[in-house]
C-alpha cells in the first residue's frame, strides 16, 4: 500500500469513526437492559491485528473505553491470533483483564479479510446481573461477587460454547436479559467486521496495517507535542471523599510532566489502601479516569486511540485502593474510580488554571434493586444511576444533576416505573447545593421512591458524599453534600439492606463545588 495523503488519511479515518460509532448504535437498539439501551453504559472499539486500538465511537463512558483499549491485548494474550478462525467470539469479564468488576463483560471479534486476520472489533457493556451479590459493596472477597468468565471463546467457527452458555445460565438471575444483551454484542461486532472489509473493498486495501500504523502513530506525536508545551515539573493534588458505611477515602496524585520524553507520570502514592468493602479499583480502570482527565484538558479533540494514550502512564503502590490486588472485592469499583479525576485536575490547576473545572459530586449514586413482584415472580432491576452536581468550569458555572467524569445518562423514570414495581414519587433540582462562587457549582437533584410490589425487597444503594463536601476552586465556596433517608433516617451502609414492603427512600446527591471568589 502506498503511502497515504492527508486527504486520503482523512477521509478513511472518517469511515473508521463512522464503523465504531455504527456499531455503538446498534448495540443500544438491540440491547435488552435500560442501562445500556436508555444509559449509554457501554465502549465500542476498532482494532489492528496487533490488538491496538485504533478508533472508538463517539458514545461510551471513559471507564469503559480507556479499559476496552487494554482488555483486547490482555485478551490475545491468553487466546493467540494464530488459534483464531472466523466466527470466533472472545469473550470475559476478568477484572484485572477488562473494566474492572464482573458486570462489565468485554467481547471481542475477530474480523478476517480473505482468510486474514486483518483486526478485531470490541464492545464492553454493563450487564444486569451477573450471579453473586450484586453491584453493591458488601461482598468480603471477589469470589463472593459472582461470575467469573476467564478469556474464552463464546462462539468458535460461528456456532456457540455449549458449555459455556450452559455456565452463564445457570449462574445468573435473569438469564434471558444476559443473553439478550451478549447477542447484542455479538451482532455488534459482526456488524463492525463486515462495514471495515466494505471499507477496504472501497478503497482498494488488503488490511489495515498501514492506516493503522499512520493513525497511531500521528496522534502519540501529536500529544508528545502538547505535553512538551507544558511546564516541566512535578504537581500535586488531593481529593478526600467518604463512601458507603462512612469509610473516609483519600486520593493523592504527584503529576510530573516529562518535557524532554513528552510524557506525564500519574503517581497515586500516599492515596488510601486497600478497601475491606467492595470498592477497590484495578489499575486498568484507574487509568481509564486518569487518561481521560489529561485528554480532556490537554488535546480532547484528538483521536482517542493507542498513540495518544501511551504518553500518559498511571502508577501506584500495590497497598493502595486504586491498585487492587487479588482476591479484593470490586464490584462497585465505580464509587471510588469516579473520584480519580478530581486529584489531577487539581494538580493540572497549578498549570492549565483556564482549563481545569472544580471537583463535582464525584461517584454516580448507583441503586439495585431485587425482589418479588406481587405475584410472587421474582426480578432483578438494572443498575440505575443518578448524578450530583458537576463542579464548575473556568469560565462557567457547574452543571447540574450531571456527573463528571461519567458518560452515563439517568435512565428515565418511566422506564424503570414499567420495567419493575417501582414508584417514583419525587425527581427535582436541588436548589443550592452547589458552591458559591464567581462560577457556582451545580445543584443535586431530589430523588424519592418506594416499591409497590407489596413485599418485601433487597436494596443495594452507593451513595457518596454523604459527609465530604466537593472543594471550590481558587477560592470560590464548597458543594452540599448529600443525603441519603430511609423513612426519613439517615443511612450508609456498605451492605445490602433490607427493606420492608413500605419503605420510601430519598436521596439528595451532593452539589459540585464553585470556581474563582465571588
Amino acid at each position: 500500500m502506498a503511502k497515504l495523503d492527508g486527504i486520503e488519511l482523512e477521509i478513511m479515518w472518517s469511515n473508521m469513526i463512522s464503523i465504531v460509532s455504527e456499531q455503538a448504535r446498534a448495540l443500544q437498539r438491540i440491547a435488552f437492559s435500560p442501562i445500556v439501551r436508555e444509559a449509554g453504559d457501554l465502549a465500542t472499539a476498532l482494532f489492528d491485528a496487533d490488538a491496538r486500538m485504533v478508533a472508538q465511537a463517539v458514545t461510551g463512558t471513559p471507564g469503559h473505553i480507556n479499559s476496552l483499549a487494554a482488555a483486547a491485548a490482555n485478551i490475545i494474550g491468553v487466546i493467540p491470533a494464530e488459534t483464531l478462525q472466523p466466527g470466533d467470539v472472545l469473550i470475559t469479564n476478568d477484572p484485572w483483564m477488562s473494566a474492572g468488576h464482573f458486570f462489565d463483560i468485554t467481547l471481542l471479534t475477530p474480523i478476517f479479510r480473505n482468510d486474514r486476520l486483518i483486526g478485531y472489533c470490541g464492545s464492553t457493556i454493563h450487564h444486569t446481573d451477573i450471579g453473586g451479590y450484586g453491584v453493591g459493596a458488601g461482598a468480603r472477597d471477589i469470589h463472593e461477587e459472582g461470575l467469573w468468565i476467564p478469556s474464552l471463546k463464546l462462539y468458535e467457527s460461528g456456532k456457540p460454547n455449549e458449555t459455556l452458555h450452559a455456565i452463564i445460565r445457570q449462574n445468573v438471575r435473569t438469564p434471558d436479559a444476559i443473553f439478550g444483551d451478549l447477542s447484542a454484542q455479538v451482532s455488534s461486532g459482526k456488524m463492525g467486521g463486515e462495514r471495515l472489509n466494505a471499507m477496504c473493498d472501497r478503497y482498494g486495501l488488503d488490511d489495515i496495517g498501514e492506516l493503522s500504523r499512520e493513525v497511531i502513530s500521528r496522534a502519540e506525536a501529536s500529544t508528545r507535542d502538547d505535553i512538551r508545551k507544558l511546564p516541566a515539573g512535578t504537581f500535586h493534588g488531593e481529593t478526600q471523599f467518604d463512601v458507603p458505611g462512612g469509610e473516609a477515602i483519600t486520593l493523592k496524585v504527584a503529576l510530573t510532566i516529562d518535557n524532554e520524553a513528552g510524557e506525564i507520570t500519574v503517581d497515586f502514592a500516599g492515596s488510601s489502601g486497600p478497601s475491606a468493602s467492595g470498592i477497590n479499583v484495578v489499575t486498568a480502570y484507574t487509568h481509564a479516569y486518569s487518561t481521560f482527565a489529561i485528554r480532556s484538558i490537554l488535546n480532547p479533540e484528538l483521536p482517542n486511540n493507542a498513540g495518544s494514550l501511551a504518553p500518559i502512564k498511571v502508577v501506584a503502590p500495590t497497598e493502595c485502593i486504586v491498585n487492587a490486588q487479588y482476591p479484593s472485592p470490586v464490584n462497585a469499583r465505580h464509587v471510588v474510580g469516579m473520584y480519580v479525576p478530581f486529584p489531577i485536575l487539581k494538580a493540572l490547576a497549578q498549570v492549565v488554571p483556564e482549563k481545569v473545572l472544580a471537583e463535582g459530586s464525584g461517584a454516580v449514586w448507583t441503586i439495585q434493586i431485587q425482589g418479588r413482584s406481587s405475584d410472587g415472580k421474582p426480578f432483578t432491576s438494572s443498575m440505575f444511576n443518578y448524578s450530583g452536581g458537576m463542579g464548575a468550569r473556568a469560565d462557567k458555572a457547574g452543571l447540574s444533576a450531571t456527573c463528571y467524569p461519567t458518560g452515563v445518562a439517568a435512565v428515565p423514570i418511566e422506564v424503570l416505573e414499567a420495567s419493575i414495581p417501582i414508584e417514583f414519587t419525587r425527581k427535582e433540582i436541588a436548589a443550592d447545593t452547589g458552591g458559591t462562587g464567581k462560577y457556582p457549582g451545580g445543584n443535586g437533584q431530589y430523588v424519592e421512591f418506594r416499591l409497590r410490589s407489596g413485599n418485601s425487597w433487597l436494596l443495594n444503594a452507593l451513595p457518596s458524599r454523604l459527609d465530604s463536601r466537593a472543594e471550590g476552586l481558587f477560592g470560590a465556596g464548597s458543594g452540599e453534600p448529600g443525603q441519603f433517608l430511609i423513612n426519613g433516617t439517615s443511612s450508609s451502609e456498605a451492605k445490602k439492606l433490607e427493606m420492608g414492603a413500605d419503605d420510601l427512600v430519598l436521596m439528595r446527591t451532593p452539589g459540585g463545588g464553585g470556581s474563582g471568589a465571588a
